[in-house]
This record gives C-alpha cells, structure tokens and sequence, in this order.
C-alpha cells in the first residue's frame, strides 16, 4: 500500500437556503448519496461537521472566499480522503451519488470563476482539516492544476508527476457501484 492518499474537497453555492423547497431535492439525496460514498471501494474517511450526526469533523469548517451567505451560514462543501482518483471518480460519478450529481444544477450555482472541487496527495496518517482543504481550493483557482492542488483534467501522482486517469478501473469500480 502506497504511504499516500488522496484528499478531495468539493465546494458549491446553493441556489437557496438549505431548507427552502428549491433545495429540498437535494436534502432528500443526501442521505443517500452520502451512504453510497462510504460504501465505495476505496473510500477511507470523509469530514463530518460540526453539530451534525455522523463522522467527526475535521477541525473548524470554513469556507473559501467565494462563499456567499445566503442567510443560512453554510454552503454545500465535502472534504474526504481516497485509495486513488479512480475510486474517487466512480464514486463521484457512478450509483447512487452519481445520479444525485447529474441533479447538481438544480441545486447549485454553477462555479464560473472557481473550481467546484480539487484533489492533492497527503501522507496517509495525516487527515487534512477543512482550513487546508480551502487553501488548496484557492490555489487550484488562482494558479491551476500543479501537483500542489489539481483536478480530474490534470491529475498528479504523489511524487508531482503528470498522472493519467485510468479510465478502465474507474468504469470497473463504477459499474459495480451502479449494481448497489
């Protein structure tokens, strides 16, 4: 096993407020979709929040400076760590979460200026908190994908070498993700 894993942070804007009706689809899905993901092979652990059921929270949550307070105090955000950008792509995109995904747009603002996720390598004994998740985050916007913060379109490896995305193990990992 590799002495590194893969952190994920995903970052949105609500159309609405978390409890408005517009939002309410996406309230019904997350459940769900958060059950699928803890379930995904390759999946190691992923942030809870603060005041919430679930897995602990990975230090104070906060938000990269693109938030916008719709009056409600939070926005939808994950930060969460991966065997492999595979597993992490067929989860994303594949079953339960991946049908909650494509849903996105009803939801969410879509990011025009900023990146709606990015990825960096970590040390497998440290778990990442949500203040580095957002400096990651603003980087990948102000500078790009390097091996520093990254996305699917520019992937590295953990020693900061251009990595390709291997499109049949993702398919694979998806497909059994679609039978569940």
């Amino acid at each position: 096993m590799s002495s590194f894993i893969l952190a994920a942070y995903t970052f949105a804007l609500f159309h609405d407020r978390y409890e408005s009706e517009r939002i309410s689809g996406f309230r019904d899905a997350e459940p769900g979709a958060f059950a699928a993901i803890e379930q995904a092979p390759g999946f190691l652990g992923r942030s809870g929040y603060e005041g919430d059921e679930g897995p602990k929270s990975w230090g104070e949550q906060v938000f990269p400076r693109f938030w916008v307070d719709n009056g409600d105090g939070f926005a939808p955000s994950t930060l969460s760590v991966w065997e492999t950008p595979e597993a992490l792509a067929a989860a994303t995109y594949h079953g339960r979460h991946g049908a909650a995904f494509r849903r996105g747009r009803e939801w969410n603002i879509l990011p025009e200026s900023w990146p709606g996720y990015v990825m960096w390598w970590v040390d497998v004994s440290h778990r990442p908190d949500w203040s580095e998740a957002v400096a990651r985050h603003e980087h990948l916007a102000d500078h790009g994908d390097s091996a520093h913060a990254f996305s699917f379109k520019a992937l590295f490896d953990p020693h900061g070498q251009p990595l390709r995305l291997d499109n049949r193990r993702t398919k694979s990992l998806g497909a059994n993700l679609s039978r569940s």
